[in-house]
This record gives structure tokens, C-alpha cells and sequence, in this order.
């Protein structure tokens, strides 16, 4: 009989990482898919991103409804209140073997702690890392002490997520697997793409995605104010502008951008969701990343894009050469700026190696996954010469 492999993903973006790994569970012989969708993915606000899913040849066994429209930090708890009591559902009809989630997001939170008290045993990608301007770093760990296998995108995630007590024999170095799309999926071209996007797309253009930060002092629509100053520097350039995540002062920043895309129309395009396909192809013959997504960090060096991470949301994480941090102020994200399109820079760009992996992490885990002997009893491991 197949294992159950329950795959969860509550956001765009998450989903676009977790493609090739659920094209792989549904192709294996030993592995049989279940997916549970919630949050965002259900929003019509973000794009009712659940439709793409289907489109991809996804069957989605249950939809969770838990986002409240409300950015405050009681709306996003009230939120998790909602998911856990619709995981708790979905996780007791479908009974799977293993859920696999990735991140640490507080849908993730919601359902990792649902099958927790369930004694459904968890898989989690992306354990280890730091990003200290945001409490996503703190939901990460708490996820990786709730969770029974842990894939991990670098060695240095590796040895941590062993120090914080995990046997050795459970963490995998698998790279990151949003990697796999850049190895395994087709990229669209500018035609392509400007039909898509009902816009036309010409080079040189910037591809920005700016989050709320949520446990440092950075004001989120102060913040993306600078970056849009910034941009009017650089007019020569079109812009991509991708709405933030459900996070807390998220929906300030919406406004914001939506006005500036009709402030600047046929030059800055403001859009909910590219989805995975269109994202990885604009990323890919985007002049320069900027804003601070994880994905200007861990993908776009692997295109040999220049990133701009800006402000403290990233703070910790492993970053290649190609990665400028900068400060949440015009002044300092115009310099940045300018030296990423500097043409010195974009041509080290195209030469830097990626700490995150060569692209073949969902093979890897779908082999582990169908290997294991199915025992996930959780024992701390000490490190050595500790009592």
C-alpha cells in the first residue's frame, strides 16, 4: 500500500517551491498525494491562487478556509484559530501517514500544531534558517521541534537544526527545492509573458516583492515608500510589482502599490500573484531583484540576477555574492540599486554559486520519503559531551 503523503500549502509562493516535489509524490509508486489548501491560496484579495493548482493537474482533497480580511496581529491569531480547527478536520478525514510542510508561516504553524495532537507525523522543509526580522523566524523552530524528518536547504540548517536536538539521522541536506523549478521547468519569453500579462514587458525591468517586517522596528509603508522613491530614480526602468504575503501591515502596503501602477501606467505592472511559471521566467530576465523576499536570495543567484534585499526581513539568512543588502531608505536602496544594473556587477552575477543546492532536492526527498521505515518516534539528541 502507498504512503500518505499529505502536502500543505497556504501561500503562492510556498506553492511554487513545493511544484516538483508534488509532481514527483504524484508520479511515485510508493507515494500517494494528498493536498490540503488554505489561506491565501483561497483569497480572491491574492488571486483565488487555488485555481492555478487545478490548472497545474492538482487534485486538492481539501480546502481550508481561515484568513480573515484583517492584517492586525489579533486578526492574523484569530486566523490561526480558524485554520486549526479546519486542519483538524481535513487531517482526521484524510488520515495521512506523513505531512509535509514547508517554512514557517503561521498557516504551518496552524496545521503542523493540528497534527501534532493528532499523532500524524511531520515532515518540514527549510528548518535551520534564520531571517530574524520576522516572528516566522521563531515559528520555523517551533516547527522543526513539532516535526519528525527535517529537509534542509545548506549545510550550516543541517547542523543546526541537530543542535537544537534532532537526531542526525532525520535531517537531510537536500538544497532548497525551489531550485528544481529553475533546473525542470521551461521559461516563458518576453512575448510569452507580455501576452500573459496583458503588458508590455521589455527589458530593462525590475522585479519587486516587498513584505511587512513583523518583529523588528521596519515600517512596512515607510519602507516600501523608499523603495518606490527609489524606483523613480531608475526610470529608464519598467517595474514588476507582486503583492505582499497575508502578514500583519500587509494590506497598507496594497494601496500603495496599486497607486503607483496607475500613477505610472505602460512602465510598473501591480499584480497579485505571477504564479511559479511566470514569476521564475520574469525573474529570469529581470535586470535586477529588489525588495525582501526570500526568493531574490535563494533563487535568483541561481539565474545569475543581482538581488537588492532590503531591511532586516532577511537578516540572518545564507546569501550568495550576488545579494546587496541594504537599509529601508531611499538614499541607501538607490545605491544599492545602481550598483546592482552597474554592468561590473551583473556580469559577477552570472559567475556566483548558490549555497542552496543544484536543483535536485524533491527527487531526493521523495526517495527518502519512500524509504523510510516508517517509525517517526522522537527522541533529543544531545550533542556531544552534554549531560
Amino acid at each position: 500500500m502507498k504512503r500518505k503523503v499529505a502536502v500543505f500549502t497556504g501561500t503562492r509562493a510556498e506553492y511554487g517551491l513545493l511544484y516538483w516535489l508534488m509532481k514527483d509524490i504524484q508520479a511515485s509508486d510508493a507515494l500517494a498525494l494528498q493536498l490540503i489548501v488554505g489561506a491565501m491560496h483561497l483569497s480572491p484579495e491574492f488571486g483565488d491562487t487555488w485555481k492555478q493548482i487545478e490548472q497545474d493537474g492538482f487534485r486538492i482533497d481539501s480546502k481550508v478556509e481561515m484568513l480573515l480580511s484583517s492584517d492586525t496581529p489579533v486578526g492574523v491569531v484569530k486566523s490561526m484559530g480558524l485554520g486549526t480547527i479546519g486542519f483538524a478536520d481535513a487531517l482526521d478525514r484524510l488520515r495521512p501517514d506523513v505531512l509535509l510542510v514547508l517554512g514557517d508561516r503561521f498557516e504551518a504553524l496552524a496545521v503542523v500544531q493540528s497534527a501534532l495532537i493528532l499523532q500524524i507525523p511531520v515532515a518540514h522543509l527549510h528548518g535551520g534558517e534564520i531571517t530574524e526580522g520576522a516572528y516566522d523566524d521563531a515559528i520555523r523552530h517551533a516547527i522543526t521541534k513539532m516535526a519528525s524528518l527535517h529537509f534542509v536547504a545548506a549545510e550550516p540548517y543541517r547542523r543546526r537544526v541537530i543542535q537544537m536536538g534532532e537526531r542526525p539521522e532525520t535531517v537531510f541536506n537536500v538544497g532548497a527545492c525551489g531550485l528544481d523549478h529553475l533546473r525542470r521547468s521551461p521559461f516563458m519569453d518576453l512575448d510569452a509573458l507580455s501576452a500573459s500579462l496583458g503588458f508590455a514587458l521589455k527589458r530593462p525591468y525590475l522585479l519587486a516583492t516587498y513584505h511587512p517586517v513583523t518583529s523588528l522596528d521596519e515600517a512596512p509603508e515607510a519602507t516600501f515608500r523608499a523603495m518606490l522613491d527609489a524606483f523613480d530614480k531608475h526610470a529608464g526602468h519598467q517595474v514588476i510589482l507582486t503583492y505582499p504575503n497575508a502578514d500583519n501591515g500587509g494590506r497598507a502596503i496594497i494601496p500603495l502599490l496599486e497607486a503607483y501602477a496607475r500613477d505610472n501606467a505602460g512602465r510598473v505592472l501591480a499584480i497579485p500573484s505571477l504564479g511559479a511559471k511566470r514569476y521564475l521566467s520574469v525573474l529570469a530576465n529581470a535586470a535586477a531583484v529588489v525588495g525582501n523576499s526570500s526568493s531574490g536570495i535563494i533563487e535568483a543567484p541561481s539565474v545569475g540576477i543581482p538581488t537588492v534585499n532590503i531591511g532586516v526581513r532577511q537578516l540572518g539568512r545564507l546569501a550568495a555574492e550576488s545579494v546587496l543588502h541594504c537599509a529601508p531608505a531611499a538614499p541607501a536602496i538607490d545605491e544599492a540599486l545602481s550598483r546592482a544594473l552597474s554592468p561590473a556587477f551583473a556580469e559577477t552575477c552570472r559567475h556566483v554559486a548558490n549555497p542552496y543546492g543544484q536543483g535536485d532536492a524533491a527527487q531526493q526527498i521523495v526517495r527518502i520519503l519512500a524509504a523510510h521505515d516508517g517509525n517517526f518516534h522522537k527522541q533529543f539528541h544531545d550533542l556531544d559531551g552534554a549531560p
